[in-house]
Parts: structure tokens; sequence; C-alpha cells
């Protein structure tokens, strides 16, 4: 068991070298945590990352956050949660300020004309790589291409989406029905041979804590979005905080599925960026480390850069990133810390199981149609087809399926792409 400062200096360096998605961050997580330096045994690994993958929220950061509370606790959890996000923020805060302040330079504008194609491609490889995974029966392919044709068609509100599937799932598991798990998968099976672990057990008298803890986590979420509504008013503030609350509940699947919600509203509701900008920041979100729900605060800060009020863009951009990020993560630790004592019930159950497989699977339709309708922005502007920009994609899809590039370095080399295209048309 390590002592807390060992443990803090590894969820900073986690931190700072987080790329690569939650995949990625998964993997790393486990060769230095189970393999490396032996903090936790496999299975409990194996258990918490379970757990997470139940929950709306970045599944990455969900799990080093029951890492950390398993070996220090509520503030062992804090510390491993709130590091694997900070730098990332910091550095895309620093990013946000540089698009919306020389956004219109031309160079920068060259940088993220480079880097849009290649997004479209990443998006594109999450379809393939989620839909390979998860779509393995026929109820399963129909369930996607309903929620996407139910997204690009009759535009239903992604929340309703996501409660309809998880409502689907729930029924058929409990019916028995094994239409979206398959029964060699399904929760209920015996583990590895280590049984039930006597620290997973649900403490004593549960329900108070839990009723505790939605107390402390309402005030905690209210309090800080009352002041900022009523010491700067109700534009854009209280919409931000709506916004990414809500986004924060209905996460499953990752950043992809709630992206397109998130860009329907700040884009064409609220008008806090343009569809380009959205874009843009994507790729910002792609190229550094930490979740990519991160994106969700280089939205927030356009909120607050293009609607300022009284106070200067740079400021209002500040506080609304962190507003954004705040109302974005403060429910991934309540989500742990409310279910982490009884992690071994939750994932164990067949009717949870069955909506989560069911939600997954519709998310696959979820990200499709957000493949389309930012790639006929990027691959067919005015309707017309960019040679240029679909050979870039194809390219970029190539490498991300066939060479396994890295997502990092193929957004850096289309912003290098874009640059020297600028400086030959020159």
């Amino acid at each position: 068991m390590p002592d807390f400062a060992q443990a803090l200096r590894f969820w900073f360096w986690l931190g700072c070298v987080s790329f690569g998605g939650p995949a990625g961050q998964i993997a790393l997580m486990q060769q230095e945590l189970v393999e490396r330096r032996r903090w936790i045994d496999g299975t409990r690994f194996l258990h918490g990352l379970n757990f997470a993958m139940l929950l709306p929220g970045p599944e990455a950061q969900q799990l080093a956050t029951y890492i950390g509370w398993r070996l220090h606790g509520t503030l062992g959890g804090l510390a491993a949660g709130g590091l694997f996000i900070l730098p990332g923020a910091l550095v895309l805060l620093a990013l946000s300020w540089l698009a919306a302040e020389h956004g219109d330079l031309a160079w920068v504008g060259a940088l993220f004309d480079g880097v849009k194609p290649v997004v479209i491609a990443i998006i594109a490889a999450s379809v393939w790589r989620l839909g390979r995974r998860t779509l393995r029966g026929i109820a399963a392919l129909l369930l996607a291409l309903a929620a996407f044709l139910a997204l690009y068609l009759g535009h239903l509100p992604f929340p309703i989406l996501i409660a309809l599937a998880a409502l689907l799932g729930y029924l058929a598991a409990r019916m028995g029905r094994d239409w979206f798990t398959h029964p060699a998968h399904a929760p209920g099976h015996p583990d590895d041979g280590e049984g039930h672990l006597p620290d997973d057990r649900p403490p004593s008298r549960g329900s108070r804590r839990l009723v505790r803890l939605a107390l402390l986590f309402a005030v905690l979420l209210l309090v800080p979005v009352l002041g900022v509504v009523l010491l700067l008013g109700r534009t854009p503030w209280a919409d931000i905080a709506d916004l990414f609350t809500t986004a924060a509940f209905v996460t499953f699947g990752g950043a992809y599925a709630v992206l397109p919600y998130i860009a329907e509203r700040a884009v064409e509701h609220y008008h806090w960026l343009t569809a380009a900008d959205m874009l843009n920041g994507l790729a910002l979100a792609e190229s550094t480390p930490g979740p990519l729900i991160l994106v969700t605060q280089y939205v927030g800060f356009f909120a607050g850069w293009n609607h300022s009020g009284g106070l200067s863009p740079g400021m209002a951009g500040m506080i609304a990133a962190g507003l954004t990020t705040y109302v974005t993560f403060l429910p991934c630790f309540f989500f742990i810390f409310a279910g982490a004592p009884y992690i071994e019930a939750l994932i164990r159950n067949r009717a949870a199981a069955g909506a989560l497989a069911a939600i997954t699977a519709a998310v696959v339709g979820v990200i499709l149609n957000l493949g389309v309708v930012m790639g006929e922005q990027v691959l067919l502007p005015g309707g017309q087809p960019d040679p240029v920009a679909l050979i870039v994609a194809c390219l970029a899809l190539f490498a991300l399926l066939r060479l396994q590039v890295a997502v990092h370095w193929l957004v850096l080399a289309g912003a290098g792409f874009g640059l020297v295209r600028m400086l030959l048309v020159a």
C-alpha cells in the first residue's frame, strides 16, 4: 500500500500522460497499478472497471477515482479523480484562449482546417470499433440503426433516447431475453475464484449514508452555481450549469455519445459558438491529456467569451470554463462515492447489465449521427465534395484502424498538413 504522498505523485503523472482515450488510459492504469506497482489486485481492478462502465461519465477518470478511494478513502478518491483531470484542463484552457483570441489569424485557421478531416476519421474509427465490439446480434443492430434515425431524421432529444434504450434493455433482461447481453458474459457468475471481497460489503445503515451523500452533493452543486448566477446574472451562467449538469447524467458510452446533444444546444439554441468552433474544440480535446469529455470546458469557455456581459471576454471565459468543468465532473465523484461500497451487487445485476448493453448499442447510432452531421460540414461543404478533405480523412482512418497510430499524433499531423497547405497555396 503506497503512502498518500506517493499516490499523489502517481496520480499527477498519470494526468499528464493520459493521452489515447479511455482504452489507452485504462491499459496504462492496469500496467502501472496492477502489474508494476501492485497497489491493487487484478480482480478489484476489473470490478472497478465494470462498475465505472455502468455509470455515466468518463470511465477512465471514474476508475481512477475508485482506485484512489480504495487506497486512501474519500480524500484518495478526490485526489486521484481530480489530478486525472487537472493537467488536461489547464492545457485546454490555454488552447481555448488561443482559439478564441487568435482563431481569425490565417495560420491558426489553417491548423484547424487540417485537423477537421482527421476528427471525422477519429469519429468513424470509434463507430467501427465500438460497433464491432457491441453489435453482435440483430436486436443490437436494429437499436443502433433506430437511434441514428431518431437523431438524424427525428431530432429526438438525446436524454430521452438514452432513457428509452435503458428501459428497453432493462425490460428485456427482466424477461430473461439476452437481446443485448451475451449469456456467457452475463452477471451473476462466480468471479475468478476470489469470491466476495470482505471490504466490498455494503456498509450498515447504507440508506442513511446515501441520503447524507446526496444532500452534500446537492449543496456542493447548487451553492457555487447560485453564487455565480446571483453575482453575474442568469445569462449565460444558468444555461451553462443546466446544460452540462444534464450532460453529466446522460454521458453513457463516452464523450462522442453526448456531443451531438451538447453541440445542438450550444451551437443552434444558445449560439455560444459555431459548428466550426465545435469541431476545433473536439480536435483540441483529442490532442490533450485527460478524458475527452473535457471538450465541454472548451464549449463553456466560448460561452463566456462570446457572452461576457460586463466582464472582459478572457475573464468571462475562464469563469465559464471553471463552472463547466465543475458541474461536468462533480457528478462523477458522487457516483463513485455513492456506489463503490455496493460494487459487487451492481456489477452482477442482470437488469443493470441489460440496460447498459442497450445503451451501448444505441450509442453506436448516436456516434454515427455525430460523424454524419460533422462530416457533411467538413467533407461536403456547401453540398460539394472537398477532395483534399476526403483524402486526408481516408488516410487518417487507415492510420487509425490498420496502423494503430495514436490519436494525438494524427491530430498533430493534420495540423501540420493544414499549415503546409496554406504556405503552398500562398
